[in-house]
């Protein structure tokens, strides 16, 4: 089970966006990485292909290091560790400051 999953609320803890919010569009597991709303923007530059085509300027997101990111707790809404605990052969993920199911 993973620890952090897709439209969860994260807080950036490292880098150029540091203390910003952002929610999770993709997670890369393979790669450890999360892509997150708003964080790492990049612009892709687009040469023009034909005669009177214009070229384009693209704007995205690109990958964030999983360990440049913490969890926001919905309920404390404070940056938190995740714990998982097992209730009747399911995984569940808590808050490890409140202890509140995510």
């Amino acid at each position: 089970m993973r620890k952090i999953k897709k439209n969860d609320m994260v807080l950036v803890m490292i880098g150029k966006d540091r203390g910003k919010k952002g929610k999770i569009i993709q997670v890369l597991p393979r790669e450890n990485k999360v892509v997150v709303e708003g964080i790492n923007e990049k612009i892709r530059h687009l040469k023009a292909r034909r005669g009177r085509e214009k070229g384009e300027r693209i704007k995205f997101n690109a990958p964030i290091a999983l360990s440049n990111v913490m969890l926001l707790c919905p309920k404390c809404d404070k940056p938190t560790r995740v714990g998982i605990s097992v209730q009747n052969n399911d995984k569940k993920r808590f808050c490890k400051k409140c202890k509140a199911l995510i």
